[in-house]
């Protein structure tokens, strides 16, 4: 059955996008603004200014407890203790195989941990921690009364400030509390742009006001209401992975360049197959490419030599908006990984010429 016709939820600004002429899509069983005024134009004004997404449809689970970071830290790849009060900590949950069940955000606080999931992972995660659940932990999933907004693009710092937040020594993966309209809001110097920004974990019944007072602050700088395709091309601009695209459970965090998020030196589930692929090196590679010749890659596009032999899949692309040409992710076989090895891209019964790059693109 197509998702479009399964019933779909709606995040706490639903009403707010369908007002501002938002055009929107199902995605992740949420009906979601894939784009407002266009895509070119929201991504540009994230990398020159600023955006306002609405990600409310990803999913907070919040650990407490005595054995809070201990669970935490055998479930995750990283090094928990990294996740330190007022910090933030990328990593990624593994299976018994090394495999990416999801890559997630860990914010520490004094007491208690949270982690920030994807949307469509969010119940197959809650399924295994509840699995696995100790007496010592407690659990609370409060994604059903959680909005997030995230705001992104250089002149974040300054929509802040017009809102009387100073936000400029906030640093990278740090976050803190701030009170707004009398209610507290995590803001994270977090976010999958690249660029500066900040996102906001709010109730959800204050969601509405937080976006309307955050657009009517940013207004004198440019700030413009952004969708899903903006943050999917400024994403891959940057060489961002997307789950169930360029990472999932059929792939191991060696072989698609997140081994930085590993905490070696700790004890977590999988990590004896993930040693093996580190110790005799991985088969495959994610790498970013740039098209030689006029072509989109899409998704599982076949990756082959100049000969015509496969060695690879393409997992993400697009038309780039800053650089003016298409690019994509994918993996090849580790002999073709190298920086300026030439493969083409299988479209349309064509062997399109493409350019293995470094990432991020800009």
């Amino acid at each position: 059955m197509e998702e479009a016709t399964l019933a779909l939820s709606a995040t706490p600004l639903h009403a707010v996008h369908i007002a501002a002429g938002a055009r929107m899509v199902p995605f992740a069983g949420y009906e979601m603004p894939v784009q407002y005024a266009g895509l070119r134009s929201e991504h540009e004004a994230v990398r020159k200014a600023a955006g306002l997404f609405d990600v409310s449809h990803m999913g907070e689970l919040w650990f407490s407890g005595a054995g809070a970071a201990g669970f935490l830290q055998r479930l995750l790849a990283g090094d928990v203790a990294k996740a330190a009060p007022g910090r933030a900590l990328y990593t990624c949950l593994l299976n018994e195989g090394g495999g990416i069940v999801e890559d997630l955000l860990v914010y520490g606080f004094e007491d208690r941990y949270l982690l920030v999931v994807n949307a469509a992972n969010k119940d197959e995660v809650v399924s295994l921690i509840r699995a696995e659940f100790p007496e010592d932990v407690t659990f609370e999933d409060a994604s059903a009364r959680t909005a997030l907004l995230a705001l992104q693009g250089p002149a974040s710092d300054a929509v802040a400030q017009a809102m009387g937040f100073d936000l400029k020594d906030l640093k990278y993966y740090h976050h803190r509390n701030v009170v707004f309209n009398g209610v507290e809001v995590t803001v994270g110097a977090t976010g999958y742009t690249g660029e500066r920004g900040f996102e906001w974990y709010v109730p959800a019944e204050n969601a509405a006001a937080l976006w309307a007072a955050m657009m009517t602050a940013g207004a004198p700088s440019g700030l413009v209401p952004c969708g899903l395709g903006a943050r999917d091309t400024l994403r891959l601009e940057k060489g961002f992975c997307l789950h169930g695209n360029d990472i999932g459970p059929g792939c191991n965090p060696v072989e698609a360049g997140l081994s930085w998020t590993v905490g070696w030196k700790t004890d977590f589930r999988g990590k004896e197959a993930l040693q093996a692929v580190r110790s005799a090196g991985a088969a495959r590679k994610l790498v970013g490419f740039t098209m030689a010749e006029r072509g989109i890659p899409r998704k599982d596009y076949v990756i082959q030599d100049s000969e015509g032999n496969d060695i690879g899949v393409v997992t993400s692309g697009t038309q780039s908006p800053s650089l003016g040409q298409a690019i994509g992710l994918g993996y090849v076989q580790v002999d073709w990984a190298e920086k300026g090895s030439e493969v083409h891209i299988a479209i349309r019964g064509k062997a399109i010429k493409a350019t293995v790059t470094g990432i991020p693109f800009l």
